[in-house]
């Protein structure tokens, strides 16, 4: 089996890289909302600049796709996150001299978001060149657990830093992504061998987008992703509405969005001995986020919805996981970043419009009955997935023809 999964050192470089930029990403998340309700008092205008985000990465996701294909994947993700570390001293220099306009926000959101559409797939195509096939799963689920670990950290670290001064939280995020850059620039990810010609980027594109229409499974996972991709990203905001309705601060805003990192990491120490194919256990995800937003309106105070949020982010490793190692099983490595970027857009074309939609929900009608909202929705589409081709093809390695 070669070297064990804790002992590959090129693999752990990226993962404490990926785990300190990620902590200073969950500090932000919930900084930068805090700010700005506080400087406007609006939930909607969060909503906008999340959405400028998420806007920006998914119009750079397709080229990001290609040129990692084509370019040294280890110094994209280099380069990709010394931007980040740019961007976001760049926001904290704005803070501190006093330059907080929402336009700001907005035009740094636009930078990281772009900056993520290349380091995705670069750090997506970076793990299978130093991760053995067999140990790929459990590798995803170590990257699982990344996250989630950071998401229990950064949102009460990040209301106490805010609260300490609104520029250090984004002081310490341009730090965590200068480490998460020289981590990756050690890491020296290896070069791919001998490359293959180069079409125009539309024929790059078309072959992946093929590629994954011709696997009708993946395809329709794909589709359910975009739907629990928009209602669940929709359900954030009404969540720190939900808190501030109940009389909670900043700090118990973090703590209940801690929720989250706790779970995930139940879930990702569990994800790698679930042996449910993934459309069914995709259908028992939506089931429990449909669930779980229904059960956040339940009147048992400020600090309540950290429980369903926990259950509602301890299955969301399961499907994360499974749907990976499917990935590094049917995808051909000269694929991955186009794949990668192909598959995420179309998974995510939505998210944009999630913050706005969710925060100018919880404006008109309040936290509790947004999420109730789109709870309901969610278990509509576990109804619709529980009658939908989910399965999945077995697994094959060769390129699909070009052309």
């Amino acid at each position: 089996m070669g070297v064990p999964l804790r002992k590959n050192v090129q693999f752990q470089l990226l993962w404490l890289g990926g785990t300190v930029s990620q902590l200073g990403t969950t500090m932000t998340t919930l900084a930068m909302p805090l700010l700005v309700v506080a400087l406007t008092g609006s939930y909607f205008l969060p909503g906008v600049i999340a959405g400028a985000r998420a806007a920006a990465l998914l119009l750079a996701l397709m080229p990001a796709g290609v040129w990692v294909d084509r370019w040294d994947r280890g110094r994209t993700l280099v380069w990709s996150q010394t931007v980040q570390a740019l961007a976001a001293a760049a926001l904290a220099a704005a803070v501190l001299t006093g330059h907080v306009q929402v336009v700001v926000f907005v035009v740094l959101a636009v930078v990281d978001g772009v900056c993520t559409a290349f380091a995705g797939p670069a750090r997506t195509a970076a793990i299978q060149a130093v991760v053995p096939e067999e140990q790929l799963r459990t590798a995803y689920a170590q990257e699982e657990a990344r996250g989630h670990a950071a998401r229990v950290a950064g949102p009460p670290l990040g209301a106490l830093l805010i609260a300490a001064g609104r520029a250090v939280p984004f002081v310490v995020d341009a730090i965590t992504f200068a480490l998460a850059a020289v981590c990756a620039w050690f890491a020296k990810i290896p070069a791919r061998g001998e490359p293959k010609p180069r079409q125009r980027m539309r024929h790059d594109l078309k072959d992946a987008g093929r590629w994954l229409w011709r696997q009708t499974g993946l395809r329709n996972l794909t589709v359910v992703f975009l739907v629990l991709n928009l209602l669940g990203g929709a359900s954030m905001l009404p969540v720190l509405a939900l808190v501030a309705e109940r009389g909670g601060s900043g700090l118990d805003t973090g703590v209940v969005i801690a929720g989250i990192g706790v779970g995930g990491i139940i879930g990702s120490l569990v994800s790698p001995r679930v042996a449910l194919a993934p459309g069914r256990l995709m259908v028992v995800v939506l089931v429990v986020f449909g669930a779980c937003n229904l059960a956040m309106v339940l009147p048992f105070g400020v600090f309540w919805p950290f429980v369903p949020l926990a259950v509602t982010a301890t299955v969301t490793p399961l499907i994360n996981v499974s749907v990976s190692a499917l990935h590094s099983q049917l995808v051909p490595e000269d694929m991955m970043g186009r794949l990668d970027a192909v598959s995420t857009l179309a998974a995510r074309v939505l998210t944009p419009l999630a913050p706005a939609l969710g925060g100018l929900l919880a404006g008109v009608v309040g936290g509790a009955v947004a999420l109730a909202v789109f709870g309901a929705l969610i278990l509509v589409t576990a109804l619709v997935a529980a009658f939908t081709d989910l399965s999945v093809s077995p697994p094959r390695r060769s390129s699909p023809a070009s052309g």
